[in-house]
């Protein structure tokens, strides 16, 4: 690229020496000339611009992603608190449940039947072991068994149990 460019200036200073020598022709080469060097000037923006102007050009626009609604989040209190683990090597479980939904008619089913979901919630706490409620994964398919529960009341009334987005352990005492 450098040797065109370089070429191009020695042919406009060798064409501007000539229309000096040529005084009747010179204001149209000095024409011609700044309509060579604005035409290069153009095409040299263009195949150097930056491609993300292009992309841009080509790309649809992207709509805004929706933002979710509020969570809204159900605590069963008072705490569960559970013996677990056999004769011989009794142990007390505390727990803190919550769950999380976005809809309020769910959030009302949760609500109304909270007898029922502590219910099941105790008999499924109660039938756990010391060795799976101390390591994380344990704790996790707890967690995820807690959600099944509070899902299957609410499928039972009625509602939509996919609606029940999550369930959260928000204190978890062992003893």
């Amino acid at each position: 690229m450098a040797t065109d460019a370089a070429k191009v200036e020695a042919a406009t200073a060798e064409a501007i020496e000539a229309s000096l020598r040529k005084k009747g022709k010179s204001k149209l080469l000095f024409v011609v000339l700044a309509i060579v060097l604005l035409g290069g000037g153009a095409g040299a923006w263009y195949a150097f611009r930056p491609k993300a102007d292009a992309a841009a050009d080509s790309a649809p626009a992207e709509k805004p992603a929706t933002p979710k609604t509020a969570a809204l989040y159900y605590k069963f209190d008072p705490a569960f608190v559970v013996n677990f683990g056999g004769e011989g090597s009794a142990r007390y479980l505390q727990v803190m449940v919550e769950a999380m939904t976005r809809d309020p008619v769910t959030l009302e089913l949760i609500k109304n039947n909270e007898p029922a979901v502590r219910n099941d919630l105790v008999l499924l706490f109660s039938s756990q072991d010391n060795a799976s409620l101390l390591s994380a994964d344990g704790k996790e398919k707890l967690r995820n068994a807690t959600l099944e529960v509070v899902r299957k009341i609410v499928a039972s009334e009625g509602g939509d149990p996919k609606l029940v987005e999550s369930a959260y352990f928000t204190s978890f005492v062992i003893q």
